[in-house]
């Protein structure tokens, strides 16, 4: 409810979702790692992570909606019943454990049963339960709690006409009837939604009075609501910076930290789940990531002293930095020698 009535919830929820979306899988190996399925090809297994999850959903909607579930819930469940992955929302799944196996099974809206073998289960960090994770806004659900208290206190601070509060003083007692009817009076003239500012003509004796200083510019909570802000950002694991506007000096950095310290973790664990689930190596591609751009400048240079250094292959720092095989790099290269060929030092030539 937070995520569809909270600004700064929907907003922060839907860049990490968004984020994690877009960074690609790296299919390689021959299914060494004995996975849970059978027989299946990497070619499949590349284009049901990267191209067509199934027939109804593209690759990136499919990846939103697990990751919606992971900040949300704290759980993401797919079923693969052989040829597609679909998503199961996490609030309809619950979990029968068993002592020998872990899991006997899963069950999806009290009614479908599923097979420990059929569903792929990521679970975020928690502490009381081993089978069912603890989605990362539930921390912070008493500051949300708190700004949705402030917001409705300013909602009906405004709505029931208490800018300015004033008292009426009259030197005779007034009839109960006559007081209500003046109070209507008064709530008709002075509504602030109208825009009422009528004056009201007070006679015999009446005499008006502010009794309190209090308007609605005391009571925006603005500075409480920046701070509550900043909360739910960092349990989310947004940088509170990336929202700010008006100082963009460390944007960069900020930036990379987000991305090392919320989104990557976050595709791991997807990565690490498939990873098992189809016996393949399942990497993550950040080739395209602008903000992680300066640390693959960085390894390009690690790995090109590497190779040229003859400690390992082209094909080996190829396959580190994410580029396809290419014939002709399986080999050492071995240093150039000043005092002869790279060769064979004792037969001379050109350094």
């Amino acid at each position: 409810r937070q995520y569809e009535e909270l600004e700064i919830v929907n907003r922060a929820v839907n860049m990490v979702v968004d984020d994690t979306a877009e960074i690609p899988c790296l299919v390689t190996g021959n299914n060494k790692l004995n996975g849970v399925v059978k027989g299946i090809k990497r070619a499949k297994v590349d284009t049901l992570l990267n191209y067509e999850p199934n027939l109804f959903q593209d690759v990136n909607t499919f990846k939103r909606n697990l990751i919606t579930d992971f900040i949300l819930d704290g759980n993401i469940f797919v079923y693969f019943h052989g040829v597609h992955l679909y998503h199961l929302p996490s609030s309809k799944v619950s979990i029968k454990s068993s002592t020998d196996t872990y899991i006997e099974g899963y069950t999806f809206s009290n009614s479908i049963q599923y097979s420990p073998q059929e569903i792929v289960h990521i679970k975020e960090n928690s502490f009381y339960s081993i089978y069912r994770g603890v989605p990362r806004l539930s921390p912070a659900l008493r500051t949300m709690q708190l700004m949705a208290s402030m917001r409705k206190f300013q909602d009906n601070f405004f709505k029931n006409g208490a800018v300015p509060g004033l008292v009426l003083k009259s030197p005779n007692t007034l009839s109960e009837k006559i007081k209500e009817r003046m109070i209507q009076s008064w709530g008709v003239r002075y509504r602030p939604e109208a825009g009422g500012k009528r004056p009201l003509i007070l006679d015999g004796g009446i005499e008006i009075d502010s009794y309190s200083q209090t308007n609605f510019k005391d009571l925006d909570f603005q500075n409480s609501i920046a701070e509550n802000e900043k909360i739910i950002l960092k349990a989310i694991g947004v940088p509170p910076i990336l929202l700010d506007s008006g100082n963009n000096a460390n944007i960069r950095p900020n930036m990379r930290m987000y991305y090392l310290e919320t989104i990557l973790p976050i595709v791991r664990k997807v990565n690490f789940a498939f990873e098992r689930y189809f016996g393949f190596t399942i990497k993550e591609d950040v080739s395209n990531i602008p903000a992680l751009q300066p640390e693959l400048r960085d390894s390009a240079a690690y790995f090109t002293s590497l190779v040229n250094g003859g400690i390992i292959t082209a094909a080996e720092a190829r396959e580190r930095l994410g580029f396809p095989e290419i014939e002709g790099t399986e080999e050492i290269r071995v240093p150039a020698n000043v005092a002869g060929s790279a060769g064979n030092p004792s037969e001379g030539g050109r350094p």
